[in-house]
């Protein structure tokens, strides 16, 4: 497998979404750009727009094990991780694995789940392992953690603290679909389901080798420091409490990469960076109280920021490399 591949690997396993989901390009993007770059997926919007389908759609479109955990008050961590129990038949404790033993998990309203509960998959989506009884247990990979959350609910919610946030590689709303697309999804959906014909179009082997390629693809100092001169600025921002931490900036430059690979070429551009700077690292931002409550703001800051830091030249981007 080389650059290419991982391309036409991403066309199939989105034309096969478009099987289910109408439009969502750059959503379906997002997704692919968390898969490929062993990241985790934050999907946030109001109800009834999608999330949970979207989710069981790439699922489905992978040959790999899939679990969904519908988050509520009364989760236990052991309900995530599995529990050591007694079996008298053998006369020993055994382990009983939970469903974050698989390659996609689905965590349906997972601000629904109390804080104890939230901080079971800390350790999983970071470490890649779950410690259950002081025995560490790994996960297989491919490994990746499909949250989603409603905005508007607060009763019966509890907020994700900033270290959970920190562990999602990009937080994504889908949005309303317009008129024309609505009329699509009432005519694909109006006599079944079309996910339940839905197949798989890639292998876990293709993912994981997928996994292992896309670091090749090139970027420049100069983009380098474009990355951490934006990553910076929200350090230092007079509106930002908490800025962005090392763990975002290597997220951005995972995200960046794989977004090059899908748009066709083995090297970043600016606009690859300034796409993924929001999904990447708006929800990692800690506002100030002032503004924390105004709508969208870590999104308008983050804009403010890329219209204020200067774009690195053309020519010293590229050199010489080539579009897949």
């Amino acid at each position: 497998m080389d650059l290419a591949t991982i391309k036409d690997l991403a066309n199939e396993v989105k034309q096969n979404i478009h099987n289910v989901i109408i439009g969502k390009d750059d959503t379906i993007d997002l997704l692919l750009v968390a898969l490929i770059s062993s990241g985790h997926v934050l999907l946030e919007d109001v109800p009834g727009t999608g999330k949970t389908l979207l989710a069981k759609t790439l699922a489905q479109s992978l040959s790999c094990t899939c679990k969904r955990i519908q988050f509520t008050p009364d989760l236990l961590p052991s309900d995530v991780t599995g529990i050591n129990f007694y079996s008298q038949k053998a006369g020993e404790f055994e382990f009983r694995a939970g469903p974050i033993f698989s390659n996609i998990v689905l965590a349906d309203e997972i601000n629904r789940a109390t804080p104890r509960t939230q901080s079971s998959l800390l350790e999983c989506m970071e470490e890649r392992q779950a410690t259950i009884d002081g025995e560490t247990h790994q996960l297989e990979r491919p490994f990746m953690v499909i949250a989603t959350q409603n905005p508007l609910e607060s009763q019966g919610t509890f907020p994700l603290p900033e270290a959970q946030l920190d562990r999602f590689l990009l937080k994504v709303q889908l949005g309303y679909p317009s008129k024309k697309e609505g009329i699509e999804i009432l005519k694909r959906f109006k006599e079944k389901n079309p996910i339940e014909d839905l197949q798989p179009a890639a292998s876990r082997d293709d993912i994981l080798e997928a996994q292992q390629l896309y670091s090749q693809v090139y970027i420049s100092d100069e983009l380098l420091e474009y990355i951490l001169t934006i990553i910076e600025e929200t350090r230092n921002h007079d509106q930002i409490q908490l800025g962005v931490s090392p763990r975002g900036s290597q997220a951005l430059l995972k995200a960046v990469q794989v977004y090059a690979v899908l748009k066709g070429r083995d090297y970043v551009v600016p606009d690859d960076i300034k796409f993924m700077v929001n999904p990447v690292l708006g929800h990692r931002l800690v506002l100030s109280h002032t503004i924390r409550v105004k709508e969208n703001q870590a999104e308008t800051i983050l804009n403010e920021i890329l219209e204020k830091v200067p774009v690195p030249s053309e020519e010293l981007i590229a050199k010489g490399t080539n579009g897949l």
